[in-house]
């Protein structure tokens, strides 16, 4: 089994678990007690904050901002400037003036769930979840629960569209019946919800 490898100039708490075969490059920070599965890919500047959870096959892409307590599942995919943010009403300081710390407010994590992809630059407010395989656009602000396969895009990000496992737009062949051109796969939707005609697509 592979070690990690981390980049000589990344600051890695040692409180961290990094997985095997994960690769963690120039500048990123990755704070105490975060755990990261095995193969992922830490870019350049990327943060993870403390207690953060990854799984495996995760792909942070350069300058991600992933803060605490965000889960983010198997073959999560957070593109380059993407921010999981984790306070609903953030101030600097309390109503006497007092800097807050820590423990004057209740940090809200995201969840990403397995083969979610995130845009470049896209922001994901806290307390929300991404469902499996979704796609998140470019610049998208998310500011509701992103269902299972949907695609969304805006601010606030709203629906525009399905995508499957392969994370390219499916093509409706029926009432209530999608496909997707690459792979064949077909998937169910009702009401408002879209699921694996045949699960794990086989």
């Amino acid at each position: 089994m592979s070690q990690a490898r981390i980049h000589p100039s990344a600051d890695v708490d040692p409180e961290a678990v990094v997985g095997p075969g994960t690769s963690v490059w120039h500048l990123a920070q990755i704070r105490e007690k975060a755990v990261l599965g095995g193969d992922c890919v830490i870019g350049r500047g990327a943060y993870v904050g403390p207690g953060v959870r990854i799984g495996d096959r995760v792909k942070l892409q350069n300058h991600a901002l992933v803060y605490e307590p965000a889960v983010l599942e198997d073959e999560v995919f957070v593109g380059p400037a993407v921010v999981l943010t984790n306070d609903l009403y953030p101030r600097s300081a309390d109503v006497d003036g007092a800097l807050k710390r820590d423990g004057d407010w209740h940090a809200e994590g995201v969840v990403v769930r397995r083969g979610a992809s995130l845009g470049a630059r896209s922001v994901v407010v806290a307390g929300r979840s991404i469902g499996r395989h979704a796609l998140v656009a470019a610049g998208a602000v998310v500011t509701k629960d992103v269902p299972d396969f949907a695609l969304v895009a805006g601010t606030p990000a709203r629906r525009i569209g399905w995508v499957g496992r392969a994370g390219v737009p499916l093509r409706q062949v029926s009432e209530g019946e999608w496909r997707c051109p690459q792979t064949g796969e077909e998937y169910l939707e009702h009401e408002g919800e879209l699921t694996e005609k045949t699960p794990g697509g086989k």
